[in-house]
């Protein structure tokens, strides 16, 4: 088995978008797919394709192709999709709510099972069959019933202290959709998504795009 430890960050965001394509591939009842047809969909080159793979084994033989429901499958496992992996959110308005609620998570193993907010008027309320429990009683629940992973979607002044209560219980990873960086203990991996970055980088093409 090849050693993986040294793989870029690069390479592994590119992974998911080959699976989204190969899951739409597969839902076609399309059995096997070409660097050079997988280029055309995702917008990364054959050559790129290649490498990137090439960095996990040989998944495809040259003039041959890749089968598109084993290369989907053995990507999944790399991602570790293969495994079950329980989440707790901290902040639950409407974005914590939406993630609560979206249902594709919960098909590819991710499985939100508690959810933690300091507003009153949030406490008690059902999601997605979970009940938002209070924020004060969050590290005895989850010491008591941990999970893997911790989504933080509260405000900035508060990301910082739930992350390290976030930690202190045990967590594996955080997904932080605060609007600040945080800091974790080395041994947690964590996953910043700021929207505001997304939504300004998608500014400088759209009045760029003219140019």
């Amino acid at each position: 088995m090849k050693d993986t430890s040294k793989i870029s960050t690069a390479v592994i965001r590119r992974l998911p978008r080959y699976r989204r394509i190969l899951k739409e591939l597969k839902d076609k009842d399309i059995e096997r797919i070409s660097s050079n047809e997988l280029s055309k969909l995702t917008g990364f080159t054959a050559s790129q394709i290649r490498q990137d793979l090439n960095n996990f084994g040989g998944f495809g033989q040259q003039g041959y192709g890749y089968n598109v429901d084993s290369l989907y499958n053995q990507i999944g496992s790399i991602l570790g999709l293969d495994k079950e992996y329980k989440m707790a959110i901290v902040g639950c308005g409407n974005l914590g709510q939406a993630i609560a609620n979206y249902a594709s998570y919960y098909r590819a193993g991710f499985k939100v099972v508690s959810m933690f907010d300091v507003n009153p008027k949030l406490i008690g309320i059902i999601i997605n069959g979970i009940e938002i429990m209070d924020y004060e009683d969050m590290e005895d629940y989850l010491k008591a019933n941990p999970v893997d992973i911790g989504i933080i979607c509260t405000n900035k002044s508060s990301a910082q202290e739930v992350a390290t209560k976030l930690c202190d219980c045990g967590v594996k990873g955080i997904w932080n959709f605060a609007p600040t960086d945080i800091v974790v203990k080395e041994n947690v991996v964590l996953e910043n998504v700021h929207l505001s970055d997304s939504l300004n980088t998608l500014a400088y093409y759209i009045s760029n795009s003219g140019k």
